[in-house]
């Protein structure tokens, strides 16, 4: 091995890298900090103008986004429009992040739902709905889309008693990895690596817990269906999990009001597997097509929150779709 003053060159990059993954984990502790101290509309104030960086710096985002709203509604609104939808979209991206560093604590350190602000009425016999089909089934699949403050859930389900299981990809800075991911083992959540994740999921269902995904991103190991009016090759998991242990999914999801630090949520009914189907095929595609239709309901009512940034809609040139 090559060495340089006397080191081996690799000894060295693992010594820089350590070092640039401690500065970064520094960095994340410091805004964490300032998110905890700044009054929310200045974090708000900032997170616009981040938004609005990205939608005139990203022009590769900026046309996935615009297409995919301008497919998505066919028309039924104007160009001027459809754009101000887009820089909404980019900025609530970067309220999520705000919303989750002033709610650290808040979300950590107290074991009732506190603010009625944060969480109103009409959030509380929500969850609570969620906790009872929980209960009922001896355990679920609940599933979001990027929508609202996804990251938020986790936390919530935990303070109405739910045990729940997400998958997360690991960070590539461990530092970080602990820094953000270390709160939720404290509050009750099951974190689990998305690599493999399948059989530790089956193990959790199995034992009575919940388990929570986000099955709308684009994946190239899927099942098409229909999604807002497009095919889109989509992950089968959730409906095969559903099927294999006769467990319903339910699509929620938490999405900012016009209050400040306000969220109202959304809890569908339980979508159950039949336990008298035929084909197996055509049961995962009637539960993904159900999962989709109501995650379609909820992103139609608040457009603006959606990630649409994302290639949601990628055609890729070799489709062997999970289940030929």
């Amino acid at each position: 091995m090559r060495r340089f003053g006397g080191c081996p060159v690799s000894r060295k990059r693992k010594r820089k890298l350590r070092s640039v993954q401690y500065l970064q984990y520094l960095g994340a502790r410091a805004v964490l900090e300032m998110a905890r101290v700044l009054p929310l509309s200045v974090l708000y104030a900032a997170a616009g103008v981040l938004g609005t960086a990205l939608y005139w710096f990203a022009s590769r985002r900026r046309g996935i986004a615009l297409n995919n709203i301008r497919e998505a509604f066919h028309g039924e609104i104007d160009e001027a429009s459809l754009r101000a939808l887009v820089r909404r979209s980019f900025a609530a991206f970067f309220f999520t992040a705000v919303e989750v560093a002033k709610l650290r604590l808040f979300l950590t350190d107290r074991t009732d739902l506190g603010d009625p602000r944060i969480y109103p009425e009409s959030l509380r016999i929500l969850f609570t709905k969620a906790q009872r089909i929980h209960e009922q089934s001896h355990g679920c699949i609940f599933v979001t889309p990027h929508l609202g403050n996804w990251e938020l859930l986790p936390h919530v389900s935990a303070k109405v008693g739910i045990p729940l299981a997400v998958v997360v990809r690991p960070l590539d800075n461990p530092y970080l990895e602990r820094l953000l991911y270390s709160k939720r083992a404290v509050n009750g959540q099951i974190v689990i690596p998305k690599r493999n994740a399948f059989f530790t999921l089956q193990k959790l269902l199995q034992q009575g817990k919940s388990i929570g995904m986000l099955p709308d991103q684009s994946t190239k190991k899927g099942i098409l269906i229909d999604f807002m009016g497009r095919g889109a090759m989509t992950t089968p998991v959730p409906a095969v999990l559903a099927l294999s242990y006769q467990r319903p999914v339910v699509v929620v999801a938490c999405c900012r009001n016009d209050q400040s630090l306000g969220f109202e949520g959304f809890v569908s009914d339980p979508i159950w597997p039949s336990q008298h189907y035929t084909s197996e095929k055509a049961e995962i595609i009637r539960i993904t097509t159900a999962i989709h239709k109501e995650m379609e309901t909820v992103i139609r009512r608040f457009p603006e929150q959606y990630l649409w940034m994302h290639n949601r809609w990628k055609v890729y040139r070799t489709k062997k779709q999970f289940l030929d």
